[in-house]
């Protein structure tokens, strides 16, 4: 029956909120790192994480059952069981530089729940929830969520399969890194292309200010910089051979405008790249796939919210199809947008032409 399935379907719903949720407790409180390191009881990562043991006792017990970590012998009284995080799950659950990687997204998800209320108020009036509302878990899990990709994808396959950028980045060209957050796609750029340079610009002064520490801890401030600016603002000088544009444009509450600066700010014959959602080309209804079924989450929670809190504001959310991007793009002076024949599964990346 639809009813029983559509139960089904929540509950499953339900267990995997409440993962997410105490993921995310785990995450915060460093847990997953000490499982990691060594097996403990209860009193010993209470000891190690500064926790109450009780605490860590039933969180650890949670985790197991749900099927997260292990334990050595369920058996054993409680407080003699020996919990660990094996290597295949640290991938997962704590190590930023795996492409599996997942705990950002729990830090992500937590912090939108934490904004419910206000959320509740926006819906009803028609305002928004800005993001630096929801907080430094919501900009780390962010920030976090893509630093994998843009430390080993971005430089060693995406920007390689475009020849001329490669080139150009070889040959000590310039990039314009738009909406740049907390700066891993400009250091994945500068890290894989020693001769370039990297201007990074975003409005958010949290994220700038992370992103210049992170560029000293690579040693890329000579060559890597980071800006509080709009882009419409930007000092293109002799022109940049690549203007980027990474999971951002969907945000912005004047997409037609940054990408009109974009194009102001790329040399001729440079190259203007878009990364965004791998969304579905028109909307299918109950057929949409896993992609559009997380991105209309994160939009009605986050990506909405956010545009909204612009006045004026275009709204786009996070479900910015081929079309809607291909339009901004027209009315900001292209000529044409390419969809490039790049992979992944939760991305699409596009050329605009000038």
């Amino acid at each position: 029956m639809k009813t029983d399935e559509l139960a089904d379907h929540l509950f499953g719903s339900a267990l995997g909120a409440l993962d997410i949720l105490t993921v995310h407790l785990g995450s915060q409180l460093g847990l997953y790192g000490v499982l990691h390191q060594r097996p403990c009881t209860a009193a010993e990562l209470a000891e190690a994480a500064g926790l109450h043991p009780r605490y860590a006792r039933e969180w650890l017990e949670q985790q197991t059952v749900a099927g997260l970590i292990d334990v050595d012998d369920p058996a054993l009284p409680a407080e003699e069981r020996r919990f660990a995080v094996s290597a295949e799950h640290a991938a997962v659950l704590c190590d930023p530089d795996s492409l599996s990687f997942f705990t950002p997204f729990a830090d992500v998800i937590a912090a939108a729940a934490v904004q419910l209320p206000a959320l509740q108020e926006a819906f009803r009036t028609g305002g928004g929830v800005p993001w630096s509302q929801y907080g430094a878990a919501m900009r780390r899990g962010q920030a976090e969520a893509n630093r994998p990709l843009f430390l080993h994808s971005l430089g060693s396959d995406w920007l390689p399969s475009l020849p001329d950028v490669h080139r150009a980045l070889g040959a000590g060209g310039r990039v314009a890194d738009l909406g740049c957050g907390d700066g891993w796609s400009s250091i994945g750029m500068g890290l894989a292309y020693p001769a370039a340079t990297v201007d990074g610009f975003d409005v958010d002064a949290d994220s700038v200010a992370a992103a210049t520490a992170t560029a000293a801890e690579y040693g890329l401030s000579d060559r890597v910089r980071f800006e509080v600016r709009d882009a419409a603002t930007a000092d293109p000088g002799e022109g940049y051979d690549l203007v980027t544009a990474f999971e951002c444009v969907h945000d912005l509450p004047d997409p037609v405008g940054v990408l009109a600066a974009a194009r102001r700010l790329v040399r001729p014959g440079g190259t203007v790249l878009v990364m965004d959602e791998r969304v579905p080309a028109e909307f299918t209804g109950r057929s949409g796939d896993a992609v559009e079924q997380l991105m209309y989450g994160m939009s009605v929670l986050i990506c909405l919210p956010d545009g909204l809190s612009h006045h004026p504001s275009v709204g786009t959310g996070t479900v910015m199809r081929p079309d809607t991007l291909a339009a901004y793009a027209g009315d900001a002076g292209f000529s044409g947008v390419e969809v490039l024949p790049i992979e992944h599964e939760m991305f699409r990346f596009y050329r605009l032409v000038a």
